[in-house]
């Protein structure tokens, strides 16, 4: 039997071809294995779910150590490559040479570096490293991925757009920098403001492009229109934790007010799922536990 795709070539192929593909983001591996199960082909592993989830802290929070730890459990749960949030690289162009390193070990098919300053800040005071700067992690990052693994993907993230008064063409000045100095994979331009900066950036930016469309946009560009501008993938960072978050947090509150009655609706509300009702035995195919203890356990 042909030996099976290795999961950063899976990940560089979704990348590369024509066809635009999602990444259904979140922070864990139930998270994962939904997205599997559904039909998703990969998984992206959210920095800022992992912060919020692991931690209890808003993003910023994380060191690679929690990120690689995180990981390593979601790779283990999948059959769909894990792309993964590297933050800037946890420092300097020799700290991101050793974090590629320690991603491509942990079984990660693919990581974004960003280009803000370490350690990275929020709001107002969010700043970027030079372009020099960047370009020379972005190179490490390549050549640890060469030593280890050439087809794990790295995609380079211009954050420039959260910094106040970057204009949309110094964005574009370091996206195609990126590209063109260190020879990254991918290119994501951050922070735009409207859908046509966004489709102007595909356009002018090498591909493949992969822009982080906020969310605020409204109408938000269908998958249909993302696919029509050129984007390679759709990206949703909280794509399997965004829903859950709310329902959680409206369940806990009707139970606050109504006891179990709240506990009944639920319950009653997804028996009438389309979709059938979610349990942790059916998403992580609790058959196959019992399938592997008939097999090595004894009577």
């Amino acid at each position: 039997m042909p030996e099976p795709q290795r999961m950063t070539t899976r990940l560089k192929t979704l990348f590369q071809r024509p066809e635009l593909f999602v990444l259904a983001g979140g922070i864990n591996p139930i998270g994962a294995k939904m997205a599997e199960a559904v039909g998703y082909d990969s998984f992206y592993m959210s920095g800022g779910n992992t912060s919020a989830h692991q931690l209890g802290w808003p993003d910023s929070g994380t060191s690679m150590r929690d990120m690689v730890d995180n990981a390593r459990k979601i790779v283990l749960t999948v059959q769909i490559p894990v792309f993964a949030d590297a933050d800037t690289g946890y420092g300097d162009a020799i700290s991101t040479h050793y974090t590629v390193r320690e991603y491509i070990q942990a079984g990660i098919a693919g990581a974004h570096i960003e280009d803000q300053t370490f350690p990275p800040k929020s709001g107002p005071r969010r700043r970027c490293i030079s372009i020099p700067e960047m370009v020379g992690k972005l190179r490490a990052a390549m050549d640890a991925k060469q030593a280890l693994d050439s087809d794990f993907v790295i995609m380079a993230r211009c954050d420039l757009g959260g910094v106040p008064g970057a204009s949309f063409a110094e964005i574009i000045e370091r996206c195609q920098a990126y590209k063109a100095e260190a020879q990254v994979d991918v290119v994501c331009p951050n922070g735009l403001r409207t859908w046509e900066e966004i489709q102007e950036a595909i356009r002018l930016i090498p591909g493949p492009v992969v822009p982080l469309i906020p969310a605020h946009l409204s109408p938000y560009p269908s998958l249909q229109a993302q696919q029509d501008a050129g984007a390679a993938a759709a990206w949703f960072p909280a794509l399997t934790t965004m829903a859950g978050l709310q329902a959680n947090w409206d369940f806990l509150s009707d139970f606050q007010q109504r006891g179990t009655l709240a506990l009944d609706a639920l319950r009653a509300q997804a028996a009438q799922s389309p979709w059938g009702v979610a349990s942790n035995g059916r998403i992580l195919d609790e058959s196959r536990l019992r399938s592997m203890e008939e097999m090595y356990l004894p009577d």
